[in-house]
């Protein structure tokens, strides 16, 4: 028998891995997708798009192809329709997506050594694209209605967004009724508040399907809202309250969704950080929330404890990632992904790390030249802009900052477009620090 053939025949098949894509609203969860393809096919055809991944292989070769579709459940990413977006002239931004979908890749990879001469690797990459929205819910599954309902109305006193709920949750009788008509109305209003706040650039804002519903009619059960006092009405919220938990636990846990092998979270601190205090520590308080639901391991309280390994005992490696890095300064990046790494710290028992990302460049480094003073800079072209400008964001701090940061306003945050990218992508997308986030979640498969 050809000896090549009976080692083909003790490989194991091919292995699927799925890393979950999730964040924060707004953070760049489709151009995290479309990059992360163009780049991988680019490289699969031998591109240097990819550096520490290449670096990682050690010469190994490396083939990349769009896995078929197949029966699967669950809608396709479709990369491409994306990468037409880029490469137009002037390129634009992808459309966000709104719903569950699924990315798949087939990689082959070369074995080292002396086993170069045995078959490739195979694995199919899949890639979840999850709604960040619905992220924010996972810390639900930890919090009963009242916990939940006095975190939420202290954090909404004082805000203007929310102050026609607010006036609605203070005038309800002590024992309000149970009527259907009292809930729908404070749903409404309470509804419409998040949608305000979320324009106003807060992030920890629940439930996430309250934002972004899940397909197909309203469940009479999504209509309720915060509410401390006790009495009928209470009652009857608390029960709502308790089905969406539920179907929290079975969205989760359904067959479609599958185990999620690896996460990646991603979060725009930098907006954050220029919309002011009160965006930003909400924005941290949303990701030390979900870095919270992943602890399990060390140690869940209550019944959580019986579902945190079905939902999340395959995830090994979980990667928190800060968005739109090139918009500050090569040096600023390392104190992004150090601040991203200290707002969510090391869910127990998996491998953790902070990241600064750019899934699709805007800029280019540069020293500017600033009230007599060099200092490192940016410049990229802004939407609508006939020509690239420099700017200079502002210091990013290494870590949560204190009362005399915001004493400074961080600077302006500028439009940026997407750099030009050649061969409508087929020759990659500029990107910073993808190659290095795609080598820590392969790191035991390569």
């Amino acid at each position: 028998m050809d000896p090549l053939a009976a080692a083909r025949g003790l490989l194991p098949a091919r292995r699927t891995v799925r890393i979950g894509v999730t964040g924060l609203a707004r953070a760049g969860k489709t151009a995290l997708l479309t990059s992360l393809a163009a780049n991988l096919l680019a490289a699969g055809s031998g591109m240097p798009t990819l550096p520490a991944l290449s670096a990682r292989l050690g010469g190994r070769r490396l083939r990349v192809a769009m896995a078929p579709s197949g029966a699967a459940s669950l809608p396709r990413f479709d990369p491409a329709e994306h990468l037409s977006a880029l490469a137009a002239d002037p390129p634009r931004w992808p459309a966000r997506t709104g719903a569950v979908s699924l990315l798949a890749l087939d990689l082959e990879i070369g074995r080292p050594g002396l086993a170069a001469n045995l078959p490739s690797r195979r694995i199919r990459l899949e890639l979840l694209d999850y709604p960040g929205e619905w992220l924010l819910d996972l810390p639900l599954l930890a919090q009963d209605f009242p916990a939940w309902s006095a975190a939420t109305l202290q954090r909404l006193e004082g805000r203007a967004e929310a102050r026609a709920f607010l006036g609605f949750v203070h005038g309800l009788p002590r024992n309000a009724p149970a009527e259907d008509a009292l809930a729908t109305t404070g749903h409404q209003l309470y509804a419409e508040a998040l949608g305000r706040l979320r324009l106003a650039g807060l992030s920890l804002l629940q439930p996430g399907r309250f934002l972004m519903p899940a397909p197909g009619p309203e469940p009479p059960w999504t209509r309720f809202f915060p509410l401390t006092a006790g009495g009928p009405l209470a009652a009857l919220l608390r029960e709502r309250y308790e089905n969406y938990r539920a179907q929290v636990r079975d969205n989760l846990m359904a067959p479609s969704f599958g185990r999620v092998d690896r996460l990646v979270v991603l979060a725009d601190l930098l907006s954050a950080l220029h919309a002011g205090e009160a965006a930003f520590t909400d924005a941290a308080a949303a990701l030390r929330a979900v870095a919270g639901a992943l602890r399990w391991r060390r140690g869940v309280p209550g019944w959580l404890a019986a579902f945190a390994p079905a939902l999340f005992g395959g995830i090994g490696r979980v990667a928190f990632a800060a968005s739109k890095a090139d918009h500050v300064a090569d040096r600023q990046r390392g104190n992004l992904a150090s601040l991203v790494g200290s707002l969510t710290g090391t869910p127990g028992g998996i491998a953790t790390r902070g990241f600064a990302i750019a899934s699709v460049r805007c800029t280019e480094d540069v020293v500017w030249t600033l009230e007599g003073r060099p200092v490192s800079a940016v410049r990229g072209r802004v939407a609508g802009a006939a020509r690239a400008g420099k700017s200079y964001p502002g210091e990013v701090p290494d870590k949560p900052p204190g009362g005399e940061f915001w004493t400074h306003p961080f600077l302006a945050l500028p439009d940026f477009e997407p750099m030009r990218i050649a061969l409508g992508g087929r020759g990659g997308v500029p990107h910073i620090g993808l190659d290095t986030l795609l080598a820590f979640l392969l790191e035991d498969l390569l």
